[in-house]
C-alpha cells in the first residue's frame, strides 16, 4: 500500500516539473515580447494561451497514469 501511494506521489510530482517549467518559459517569454513591443499583446496572448494549454495538457497525463496506478 505505501509502495502504491509513494509511486502515485512521484508520477504527479515528477510529470508535473515540465509542465512548471514550460508555461513559466512561455509566460515570461510572452511578458518579454509584449514588453518590447506592446502593440503585439493582442497577437501574443492567443498563441500564449494556447502554448499553455498544451504544456498544462502533459501534467494532466502525469495526473492520469498516477490514478491509473494500483
Amino acid at each position: 500500500m505505501e509502495n502504491v501511494m509513494l509511486a502515485k506521489a512521484l508520477a504527479i510530482g515528477i510529470g508535473s516539473i515540465g509542465p512548471a517549467f514550460g508555461i513559466s518559459f512561455i509566460g515570461a517569454k510572452a511578458m518579454e515580447a509584449i514588453g518590447r513591443n506592446p502593440e503585439s499583446a493582442g497577437k501574443i496572448f492567443l498563441p500564449m494561451i494556447i502554448a499553455c494549454a498544451f504544456a498544462e495538457a502533459v501534467a494532466i497525463y502525469a495526473l492520469i497514469i498516477a490514478l491509473m496506478i494500483k
